[in-house]
Order: C-alpha cells, then structure tokens, then sequence
C-alpha cells in the first residue's frame, strides 16, 4: 500500500487553520449568546465577533507571508556579478562595478548588509560579516567601479 506524503507550505496551512478557528469562535460566541437569552445583543455581538475574527485572519496571514524583495537581481544575474572584500583591521573596502552614472547610484549599509542600486534594474544584497556596527566611510564611483571604505561608527 502506497502512502502519499505532501509538505504544505505555511501559508497553506494557515489558510486551513484560520477559517476553522473562526467559526469555533464565532459557535461559541453563538452558544455564549443562546444562554443569555438576549435575542437582538447576541446577533450584534456574533456580527461583531465575525468581523473582528475576520479582520484578525488577514492580520495573520499577512504576519506569515514570505516575499522576496521587489528589486532583488536574478540568480543568473547574480552568479556573473563579482565583487571584492578586503578586510583590515579596522576597516573594510568594497569594490565592484555597478552600471550607470554616479548620481544613480544609491547605496546603504544596514545591519551588516550592504544594498546597492544602479541604474536600470541593477540592485544587489550582500552580506558583509561584522559590519552590524559600522558605516560607510568613503564613497567613490569612477568609470563603472564603485568603492567603499567601511569604517566602525565613531559614535561607538
């Protein structure tokens, strides 16, 4: 006998758990209301309590979407892209070429991940490890080649 095995993804899960979790609780709010008696209180509250059920579940299901960024590059794209790292012992230089002119060029460094945008959809992330605490430094772009001094904070 043959045994069939499926992995549901988590926001197909939650598209089963929170619709049977609605009307749990909107039966017990309906049984809530049969005892008290109160014929015209009760309906409000059970439309109350749908609403609000109702709301609640697309908070969730927005809570556990996974979307990747918009403007990330392709995986094709990006195993051609090569840049460099070289570490020192107190800062960091990174060199790449990124394409466009130098007033299109937009880069930031949060949390130890550098992003950087060029011109037309160009865009990359790249994780540069100890550098949760430092800044850029330096900023440079000449002929397509783009370099950055990474230095730590002087507020630190």
């Amino acid at each position: 006998m043959a045994s069939y095995k499926k992995a549901y993804s988590i926001e197909q899960s939650i598209n089963f758990i929170i619709p049977i979790m609605i009307l749990l609780f909107l039966g017990i709010v309906y049984m809530a209301s049969l005892r008290s008696g109160h014929g015209s209180v009760s309906f409000i509250l059970i439309g109350i309590a749908a609403v609000t059920m109702v709301y609640w579940g697309f908070v969730i299901k927005k809570m556990v979407r996974t979307e990747k960024p918009k403007y990330t590059a392709r995986d094709s794209e990006s195993k051609n892209w090569v840049f460099d790292l070289i570490r020192d012992e107190n800062e960091i230089v990174f060199v790449a070429e990124v394409p466009g002119p130098d007033d299109k060029i937009m880069v930031r460094l949060i949390e130890g991940m550098l992003y950087i945008r060029g011109s037309g959809n160009f865009s990359k992330e790249v994780p540069i490890e100890g550098a949760s605490d430092m800044q850029i430094h330096d900023f440079k772009y000449r002929n397509g080649v783009l370099t950055l001094r990474i230095q730590k904070s002087t507020g630190s």
